[in-house]
């Protein structure tokens, strides 16, 4: 997915299966991904993916709540995109999740935050590489330890 925002990624030596289903288990987040307070699946599709989300998350200035849509459009990951709200103005993101050739994953994180309060660009940027990061590195550790 090509967009403004953040981009990074990591290498965690787990098969991408692995990390994909804990990238799923979004009812577990509040266990490893930082900030996650709350998860509320409103709607999953019919191999029990979740398609509509709602997310309460410390945002270290207040905490915010918001509703991303899952999309499947990706062959090796998924994305989302938040409902307009009183916290997020638009959210867009997305996991892949690269097999490497000498064993383990590439996992790349996408992420662009227009929340719906005024924050400084430079300190949205900040926040967006603090939040991918923090993802990233939760993303591997629970990956690895399963």
């Amino acid at each position: 997915m090509a967009m403004e925002g953040t981009v990074q990624s990591i290498e965690v030596s787990a098969e991408p299966q692995t990390i994909y289903e804990v990238a799923l288990d979004l009812d577990a987040y509040p266990e490893w991904a930082t900030g996650v307070k709350e998860v509320d699946i409103h709607e999953e599709d019919e191999y029990g993916r979740p398609v509509r989300v709602s997310f309460v998350a410390d945002a270290w200035i207040q905490e915010i709540s918001y509703t991303l849509l899952y999309r499947y459009d990706l062959e090796n990951g998924f994305s989302w995109s938040a409902e307009p709200g009183d916290d997020i103005k638009e959210m867009e993101g997305s996991y892949q999740f690269n097999e490497l050739e000498e064993g383990g994953t590439e996992v790349l994180y996408a992420l662009r935050v227009e929340p719906a309060f005024t924050v400084p660009g430079f300190l949205r940027r900040q926040a967006e590489k603090q939040i991918v990061g923090n993802a990233l590195r939760g993303l591997k550790k629970r990956s690895e330890n399963l």
